[in-house]
C-alpha cells in the first residue's frame, strides 16, 4: 500500500515536472521565433532539438525508469534543463526589450530643459528674483525662453534681452542680471569660452523647465540589408546621462557598410566644420541642438550622399557598452603614447602597442585631441579605432560571457531609425554568413579659422571644409557602395602624419591650437556676417516681453 502510494505521487510530480518542463520550452520555442534572430538553416534544427530532447526526458522520467536511482536522475535532468529553459525565455525577453527600446517610436521624442541660472551666493528661491532683472537671448532658442517664460507667469518677472550667448553670460558676471535664462544644450557652448570656463561651479540652476519635441527622423529603408549596401550616419552626444536629451553633435562619422563585399568605410567629418545649415552656417556640432535630423541632412548635403539610418549614442553609453564587453583592445601607433588623458587626468594614458581599455579610458582616449599635434584628425582616427573595436568584440563568442550586462548597457543606451527587424535581420546574417569584416577610414581636413555660428549668433573658432578631401570622402563612399574598395581612391594630399603637404599651408595657430589641418590656398565666401542677426527658421509664437516687461 505504502509502495502504490509512493508510486502515486511520483507520477503526480512527473505529470506536474512534465507540465513546466513543456510550458518553459514552448515559451523558449515562441520567443525564438518572435525574436526572429536565428537564420533559417539553424532556427529549425534550434526547434527539432527543443523538441526531441523534451520527449526524450519526459518519456524517460515518467515511463522508462523504476529504480529509484534512476528516478532521481531523470528528475534532476528534466530540472536542470527547466532551469536552462527558464534563463533562456529571460534572456530572449530581453533581447527582445532591448531591441524595441532602441528602435521603438519613443526615439522621436527629444527633451528640451530650460533653466533658469544664476550665481552660486544667490538664494535658492525662485520668488528671490521678483524685483531682479532676468536676461534671456532675444532671437537664439525663442521656443524654450517663452515656454520657460510662461511657467514664470506667475512672478511678473522683469527681462532683459541679448542678441548672443557671450553677452547673455557677461551679463550675469557682471551683475548686469541677477539671472538669466538658457537651455541647457548652451553650457558646453559657455565653457569652451575662456573666460566662462568654470560656469558650472561658479553658476546654479534655481529652476527649470521641461519639455519634449519630436525629432522626424524617417529611414531611407533598403530593400535587403544582408544583399544591398547601406550608410549609417553615427551622432556622438556630448552628454552624459539619458540619450533622449538634447545636445551637440560631438563625433560625426559615416559608416558605409557592403554585406555583399563584407566592408566597412568609416568616414569622420571634424565637429567643428563650417558648414551651411538649415538656419545658416554653423559648426557642424550645433547642428545636434536642432536635433539629428538636421545634422543628418546637414552631412548629406556637405558629401552629396543619401544616409539610409541614423544612430544616436551618447558619452554614458559608450562607457556602458565598453564596459559591458569587458573593455576593448587598442593598437597606438608608434609616437602616438599619451602620458595622461585630458578627458580625465585621473585616468593612465595609452603606450605604444596594444593597450586594453576599459570604458572611462576608451571614452578619454576617443575624446583626445590636444595630445596630438593634428588635433581633431588624430582624434577622429582614435574613434574609427574605438568603434571598429567594439564592433568586433561584440560579433565574438566573448558577447556570450556578458550577454546580460550587455542588453543591460544597450537600453536607453543608444537609439536609431532602423528597424527591429532590419536588426534582426543583420544578426542572422553575422550568425550564417560571419563574414570577415574588412575596416576602411577616412577623416576629413580643413583649416582652422574665426567665422561667425548662427546658432550662437556670434563669432567661433571654426574648421573651414577642404573641398578636394570632401570630394575624396564622397567618391570613397561611392566607391564601396558600388562593391569596390574605399583604397582604390586615393588622397595625394594624405600624408598620414602631422607634415604638411606641398602645395598646403599651415596655419600659424595650428600648434598652439593642437590641430593642424590642410588646404589650398583659397578664399572662402559663406555670405554670412556679423551684422546678420540670425532668426531661428519657423517659428510663429508670440513675441517675448520686451525690455522691463
Amino acid at each position: 500500500m505504502e509502495k502504490n502510494t509512493t508510486s502515486l505521487i511520483y507520477r503526480i510530480f512527473a505529470a506536474l515536472l512534465s507540465i513546466v518542463l513543456l510550458v518553459l520550452s514552448g515559451f523558449v520555442a515562441y520567443q525564438i521565433v518572435t525574436l526572429n534572430v536565428l537564420p533559417s538553416n539553424l532556427l529549425l534544427p534550434v526547434i527539432l532539438i527543443i523538441v526531441i530532447l523534451n520527449a526524450i526526458l519526459i518519456l524517460l522520467m515518467n515511463f522508462a525508469t523504476h529504480a529509484i536511482w534512476t528516478k532521481a536522475i531523470s528528475v534532476i535532468l528534466v530540472i536542470l534543463v527547466g532551469c536552462t529553459m527558464g534563463f533562456g525565455n529571460v534572456y530572449l525577453y530581453e533581447t527582445y526589450s532591448t531591441l524595441t527600446s532602441v528602435t521603438g517610436a519613443e526615439k522621436g521624442s527629444i527633451k528640451n530643459t530650460i533653466s533658469v541660472i544664476t550665481k552660486t551666493d544667490h538664494d535658492e528661491e525662485i520668488q528671490s528674483l521678483k524685483n531682479e532683472k532676468i536676461g534671456v537671448l532675444r532671437n537664439i532658442d525663442s521656443v524654450g525662453t517663452k515656454k520657460c517664460q510662461k511657467k514664470l507667469k506667475k512672478y511678473s518677472f522683469s527681462y532683459k534681452k541679448y542678441d548672443n550667448l557671450q553677452a547673455l553670460v557677461k551679463a550675469l558676471y557682471e551683475d548686469e542680471v541677477q539671472a538669466i535664462v538658457m537651455n541647457e544644450i548652451y553650457r558646453a557652448n559657455v565653457e569652451e569660452m575662456e573666460e566662462y570656463s568654470g560656469f558650472s561651479n561658479e553658476t546654479k540652476s534655481i529652476y527649470q523647465a521641461v519639455y519634449y519635441t519630436n525629432n522626424e527622423n524617417d529611414a531611407l529603408v533598403v530593400d535587403d540589408i544582408t544583399k544591398n549596401p547601406f550608410t549609417i550616419f553615427v551622432s556622438g552626444n556630448d552628454t552624459y546621462g539619458d540619450i533622449d536629451e538634447l545636445s551637440r553633435s560631438d563625433v560625426d562619422m559615416i559608416v558605409t557598410v557592403n554585406p555583399t563585399t563584407s566592408t566597412v568605410l568609416m568616414v569622420n567629418i571634424p565637429r567643428d566644420y563650417y558648414v551651411q545649415t538649415s538656419y545658416g552656417y554653423d559648426k557642424l556640432t550645433h547642428t545636434g541642438m536642432y536635433g539629428i535630423e538636421e545634422t543628418k541632412q546637414t552631412v548629406e548635403n556637405l558629401l552629396g550622399i543619401d544616409i539610409n539610418y541614423t544612430f544616436r549614442v551618447n558619452f554614458s553609453s559608450a562607457e556602458d557598452i565598453v564596459d559591458a564587453l569587458d573593455g576593448v583592445d587598442i593598437e597606438v601607433p608608434e609616437g602616438m603614447a599619451v602620458e595622461r588623458l585630458n578627458a580625465d587626468w585621473a585616468l593612465e594614458g595609452v603606450h605604444e602597442g596594444w593597450n586594453h581599455l576599459n570604458g572611462a579610458r576608451a571614452l578619454a582616449y576617443a575624446r583626445e585631441r590636444h595630445a596630438y599635434v593634428d588635433g581633431d584628425i588624430q582624434r577622429a582616427k582614435n574613434q574609427q579605432q574605438v568603434l571598429e573595436a567594439i564592433i568586433k568584440k561584440a560579433a565574438s563568442s566573448k558577447i556570450l560571457t556578458n550577454y546580460t550586462k550587455l542588453l543591460k548597457s544597450f537600453k536607453n543606451a543608444f537609439d536609431t531609425n532602423m528597424s527591429t527587424n532590419e536588426i534582426t535581420t543583420l544578426l542572422q546574417y553575422e550568425l550564417q554568413a560571419m563574414p570577415n569584416w574588412k575596416f576602411q577610414n577616412y577623416v576629413l581636413r580643413g583649416t582652422n579659422g574665426s567665422a561667425v555660428c548662427a546658432s550662437m549668433a556670434q563669432e567661433l573658432s571654426v574648421v573651414m571644409p577642404e573641398d578636394y578631401c570632401v570630394s575624396i570622402a564622397r567618391q570613397k563612399i561611392e566607391a564601396v557602395l558600388d562593391g569596390k574598395s574605399a583604397n582604390k581612391i586615393k588622397d595625394e594630399y594624405d600624408t598620414g602624419a602631422a607634415g604638411v603637404a606641398e602645395g598646403y599651408i599651415e596655419q600659424e595657430n595650428a600648434q598652439a591650437q593642437g590641430s593642424v589641418y590642410y588646404d589650398y590656398s583659397q578664399n572662402y565666401d559663406y555670405g554670412y556676417t556679423d551684422q546678420e542677426q540670425y532668426e531661428e527658421p519657423s517659428i510663429n509664437e508670440e513675441p517675448l516681453p520686451e525690455d522691463g516687461e
